[in-house]
């Protein structure tokens, strides 16, 4: 059994410290806030989706990014001002283009199978989290952006998944509460949503119930490994006079955005952006707005915004980029474009009470995730999920603990 830190209590770090905790070791995990799944895994917009695997380096995105640089309400969004960890990163991007295809691809293979580690830990531990699994419907509004959706559905398919062209009229009948017109649309039924912030808490839950233990309320100050043993320095509450030292076998790194500066101390470079994403939620308090409320999850290519039914009373709005450093400011020009595409939507729901919320996410310049081994033999890394975090998270939890315990054992999945 292997005393074994995990730096980091969102959606990646919980799900990295049940698969450890299931396999007997003894894990702690360290996160600054009070809660799991505070920051990034709090609001997000509630999809597992496979069907959204498609990443971003390709020439039109950067094309649209730069059209859109002048927008405050695009939904790609460049802060001009340069630094260069923003340069490092968008250089890596543009070299990471010529894998556009087989990066798609391979997540969309990922995605496949991260769901029957995440629906099988779900049932094991009786957590509810809002869980739908009635699909997810791509909607476009012209012909350029069909045509583009059916190269990505042959990359899709290659790694797996099944996703079916309908038209305007099938879309209508998928989700009869959609308003507009549309040239056309894909459905994937396969696809599920749910409520991340009520999973990872659950299944943070469940991982204390196995034994792990968590820190919350610590902000981690200092790591460091001497090749046999890691050494944690953090200040519970953010007082200097709480410090508290330990010292473990290894440590995965699941800090989100915090990764990079905890690599560096560790001797490893992980180039982690954060990307802030906006979302809403619309709080459904009248019989018409739950019956104007749309079931089906769906995603919008044209304005980069998807949606989820979550429980009776709540609808979730989310997606745009935002390349803006560490800023997490919730910004009202950012909030009116989600706002508005409610009441163009689906303008039966009534948006007078609706929460806001933006999260910065980890994402890595090629768009997949960072999951190994670091430079020292008792560092690994479960990080950089970008927009996918949720999606991906069970199925990278599982594989990092694999690489740490090679052994086979039942409780996998």
């Amino acid at each position: 059994m292997n005393q074994i830190a995990v730096i980091g209590g969102g959606i990646t770090g919980v799900t990295t410290a049940y698969a450890l905790i299931t396999r007997g070791h003894d894990v702690t995990l360290y996160d600054r806030n009070r809660y799991a799944a505070m920051e990034t895994s709090f609001a997000n917009g509630g999809q597992l989706s496979a069907s959204n695997a498609e990443v971003w380096n390709n020439w039109p995105m950067i094309f649209k990014g730069l059209k859109w640089m002048l927008r405050n309400d695009a939904p790609l969004l460049v802060n001009p001002k340069p630094s260069w960890h923003k340069l490092s990163w968008f250089f890596e991007f543009m070299a990471a283009i010529p894998q556009y295809e087989k990066n798609t691809t391979e997540t969309a293979r990922m995605a496949i199978e991260a769901r029957d580690y995440l629906f099988s830990w779900a049932e094991r531990e009786n957590v509810d989290f809002d869980v739908k699994r009635k699909g997810i419907l791509h909607i476009y509004r012209n012909r350029a952006g069909y045509r583009h959706a059916e190269k990505v559905s042959r990359l899709l398919a290659a790694g797996g998944l099944e996703r079916q062209p309908v038209t305007p009229e099938e879309m209508r009948a998928i989700e009869p509460t959609l308003a507009g017109n549309y040239y056309g649309g894909f459905f994937t039924d396969s696809d599920s949503t749910g409520d991340i912030h009520k999973f990872t808490n659950g299944l943070a839950a469940a991982a204390e119930r196995h034994g792990a233990r968590f820190r919350y309320n610590h902000s981690v100050e200092s790591v460091r490994s001497d090749g046999r043993r890691i050494h944690i320095a953090a200040y519970e509450n953010d007082l200097p006079e709480d410090r508290h030292a330990a010292t473990f076998d290894q440590v995965v790194v699941c800090a989100g955005t915090g990764s990079r500066h905890i690599a560096a101390q560790l001797g490893d470079r992980v180039n982690v952006y954060p990307v802030k994403g906006y979302s809403i939620t619309v709080d459904l308090e009248d019989e018409a707005s739950r019956s104007a409320a749309p079931e089906v999850s769906l995603l919008d290519d044209e304005t980069k915004l998807v949606s989820s039914r979550l429980g009776p009373d709540r609808f979730r709005v989310a997606g745009t980029a935002e390349f803006n450093g560490f800023n997490r400011d919730i910004r009202a020009d950012r909030i009116e474009p989600l706002v508005d595409w409610v009441n163009q939507c689906f303008p039966g729901v009534i948006t007078r009470h609706v929460v806001p919320w933006a999260g910065l996410r980890p994402m890595m310049p090629n768009m997949m995730p960072k999951v190994g081994r670091g430079r020292a033999p008792n560092v690994f890394y479960n990080t950089g999920h970008g927009h996918l975090g949720w999606t991906l998270s069970a199925l990278t939890a599982d594989t990092i603990a694999n690489v740490i315990d090679p052994q086979p054992v039942d409780t996998a999945r």
